[in-house]
């Protein structure tokens, strides 16, 4: 039996990778890391010092408060609302294909792996950052489903968005990641692909387990 597992979560934007995340972590008491929210502190911090920022990123520090909701820390500055701002929306892509972004975050999210027990989302965890992780996901939905989910959390925050203008700014988001030169966003050749176009979040949790609980060796 083995004791502890590496989890890769990948999938294109609001495919429903972290709220799956978390709950399937909350169940293993694994780690959850939301490497997006990693990419998302870096927009921050580039569209608030420019691109100066990217040749310093030796002095970032992004850490992750689980027992707070896991609320991310940047440079113990407390940055979960801001990251999720329509202007970081609007930028992560392409700070996420910066070569000197990718490698320094890609190194800590390594880091972050090698204890095992740990459940991470994003966009070339299975291909990149974990290539050895143990259960490997891939999470796809329809552009339009993904919006209206989307929606849903930029009402919760009080933004007004339209919702055709939503999916065509997840279309191009797509786009992006999957033609950046720098780990596009892929499937993993040994991943699971779940399309979760037409499941509840209860369905894709409840599988995610099973498949999990089947590498642990735990019925």
């Amino acid at each position: 039996m083995i004791n502890k597992i590496n989890i890769a979560i990948d999938g294109p934007a609001a495919a429903g990778k972290s709220t799956i995340s978390k709950r399937v972590a909350e169940q293993l008491n694994y780690i959850y890391i939301d490497t997006g929210a990693m990419y998302r502190a870096v927009t921050l911090l580039y569209i608030e010092n420019g691109k100066d920022i990217i040749n310093n990123l030796g002095n970032v520090e992004i850490s992750f408060k689980r027992q707070d909701s896991n609320r991310v820390f940047l440079n113990d500055r407390d940055v979960t609302d801001e990251i999720r701002s329509q202007a970081v929306t609007a930028n992560v892509s392409e700070v996420s294909s910066f070569e000197e972004v990718r490698n320094y975050l890609v190194a800590m999210q390594q880091k972050i792996g090698l204890e095992k027990g740990v459940v991470m989302d994003g966009r070339d965890i299975g291909t990149t950052v974990l290539p050895d992780a143990e259960l490997k996901i891939f999470m796809q939905a329809s552009p339009r489903v993904r919006a209206e989910r989307r929606l849903l959390e930029e009402k919760a925050r009080g933004n007004n968005i339209d919702l055709d203008k939503l999916t065509s700014q997840i279309i191009r988001r797509d786009e992006l990641d999957m033609s950046r030169e720098i780990s596009p966003l892929v499937q993993a050749d040994d991943a699971v692909l779940l399309d979760t176009t037409e499941l509840s979040i209860e369905d894709v949790e409840a599988h995610i387990l099973y498949l999990a609980k089947q590498k642990i060796g735990v019925e």
